[in-house]
């Protein structure tokens, strides 16, 4: 009788050793299987691991990022065609070789939709106004002689609402608070100001103290007057303000977490908003400083544009939805239509607000066709696209054959690449300054369309005539250093916006990227053609810087 209980308890002992040798076993695979947990440094709470990354493959056209699933739109029938906007020529993709590189750019995440989820950066103080106390910013503009002041102003001349022509503006039972102050200039609001600032050199100064305040007004003062401006493919409204100035209006059209989609031509894409408010920035943080300034504004439809309106067409075009939103769509040569209507929630509608130009009856503008426009043409592509010597020409061609037009121009490109602007066909300057001036960047809605593709062809200028500014090299190269990155400044800038954020997080790591492809190409450039052929005069006294 004890033999077996003896035999019986050693094996249920050898029964339960195996057991938790067993249980041991398995506890050790489910921990190996668990994901480890990011914490942040307070450790409060866990945090997903970062999105995958999606490296740019042998084709630097095509990166393989996951496109959102964008909104149905009806192509309208365009008399041109993406013949100049295939594939960039073999010679280009040659110069960007990513099997040397190692760029990522993340993907359309979800993450970041809401307002006030934007990316953090680890950096004390502000990266911004440390970028424009940096010496590279604090060269100054020639000293201004007769002639070089866009207006010369009366100093006798107080500005009154008489004096302002605006009197048809006034509605009964408004009122209107006019500037005042000890000297003539006071009297003047933020809009004329900054008019009267504009010269041969710049349309403002660096340092210039009405440019935030004149953004606040943009998106603060009341309006009063609200009427479609005529011309163009899209709709824009014309707003006028309570202290007589006027902002251009572009309505939001497309979220800006939204890509264009890969098959729309690019005459065929929306304007957006958030792309003037950016481009902007971005401008101003290059220090070309030739986009007027431009602030974000939300908009209700019904009170500061259906009600005050004066364009009965643009009345006519207001609506009730399905939804109980109001909406409208205007006229205009393409996107006006109940298809594409705009509709708010349920009347309010974001958009930007870009501070008007002088009038050109007081300060004319010229416009000029750029050498490298596209061709919008169905099966056409433009001479620019077919000959590679194609600069020799534009360099003998007047006013490229002197000065530094064509720098400008090279300029203009490297901030329509940045922003991914295929759409550049014209630009204007002041005509009283005649050539010797800088160019107006204007209608730059058509940019930050694609961040997954970087469309090199829009860098032609640089490529084929290799020529580029010192001092745009050199703040360029500033700016692709991890102090003053780009992407962080851009995000810091853009911040201040009622209306942020402004971009998406891919299409800020696209700028990155797309600064490292521009210097890549000037470092082949100063390779093949030495230093003095390649970059410009820094001569302050010209207008090269």
């Amino acid at each position: 009788m004890f033999h077996r209980l003896q035999i019986l308890v050693h094996r249920k002992f050898r029964i339960l050793a195996f057991a938790s040798f067993l249980l041991t076993f398995l506890i050790h695979m489910l921990l190996g299987l668990v994901p480890t947990v990011h914490r942040t440094s307070d450790d409060s709470c866990p945090c997903p691991p970062m999105a995958e990354l999606f490296p740019l493959g042998k084709n630097h056209h095509r990166l393989q990022a996951q496109h959102r699933k964008q909104t149905l739109r009806v192509l309208q029938d365009f008399s041109g065609s993406n013949g100049s906007a295939q594939k960039t020529s073999q010679s280009l993709e040659q110069i960007v070789d990513t099997r040397e590189t190692s760029w990522q750019v993340p993907g359309n995440s979800e993450a970041g939709r809401e307002r006030g989820t934007l990316k953090t950066v680890n950096y004390t103080g502000s990266k911004l106004t440390a970028l424009f106390k940096h010496p590279l910013y604090l060269i100054p503009t020639p000293p201004l002689a007769d002639g070089d002041r866009l207006f010369t102003v009366n100093s006798k001349e107080r500005f009154t609402l008489k004096s302002s022509g605006s009197e048809e503006w006034v509605q009964a039972g408004e009122k209107f608070i006019l500037p005042t102050g000890d000297t003539t200039y006071d009297t003047y609001p933020t809009w004329l100001k900054f008019h009267i600032g504009i010269n041969r050199y710049e349309l403002y100064s660096r340092q210039d103290s009405l440019i935030p305040q004149l953004l606040k007004e943009l998106c603060t003062q009341k309006i009063i007057a609200t009427v479609q401006k005529p011309g163009g493919t899209q709709l824009k409204l014309v707003m006028s303000l309570q202290n007589f100035g006027q902002a251009l209006f572009k309505p939001m059209k497309q979220s800006r977490y939204e890509e264009t989609p890969a098959d729309f031509f690019y005459f065929s894409d929306f304007e957006r908003h958030n792309a003037e408010i950016a481009a902007f920035h971005l401008d101003r943080i290059l220090d070309f400083r030739r986009i007027p300034p431009v602030a974000g504004r939300l908009i209700n439809m019904t009170k500061e544009i259906r009600d005050i309106t004066t364009d009965k067409k643009l009345a006519k075009t207001f609506y009730i939805s399905p939804a109980n939103n109001v909406c409208f769509y205007g006229e205009c040569s393409y996107y006006c239509s109940t298809e594409h209507a705009l509709c708010g929630q349920p009347d309010q509608i974001e958009g930007s607000m870009a501070a008007f130009l002088p009038d050109t009856t007081l300060a004319k503008r010229q416009s000029w066709r750029s050498p490298w426009r596209r061709s919008y043409h169905k099966s056409k592509k433009a001479e620019w696209e077919m000959n590679s010597d194609y600069c020799v020409h534009v360099k003998k061609t007047p006013p490229y054959d002197h000065g530094t037009r064509l720098l400008d121009l090279i300029d203009m490109s490297i901030l329509d690449f940045l922003m991914g602007n295929l759409d550049r066909h014209h630009y204007e300057t002041f005509e009283t300054f005649q050539n010797d001036t800088f160019l107006l960047h204007l209608d730059n809605g058509r940019g930050f369309g694609r961040h997954s593709q970087d469309e090199l062809s829009i860098l032609a200028p640089l490529h084929q005539c290799c020529r580029i500014k010192k001092l745009t090299y050199l703040r360029l190269q500033l700016l692709a250093t991890e102090t003053y990155r780009l992407s962080d400044i851009m995000r810091e800038s853009m911040a201040k916006d009622v209306l942020a954020p402004i971009l998406a997080e891919p299409h800020l790591a696209a700028l990155d990227r797309r600064l490292r492809i521009i210097l890549h190409i000037v470092q082949e450039c100063l390779r093949k053609e030495g230093d003095k052929n390649v970059l410009g005069s820094t001569d302050t006294n010209s207008q090269g810087t």
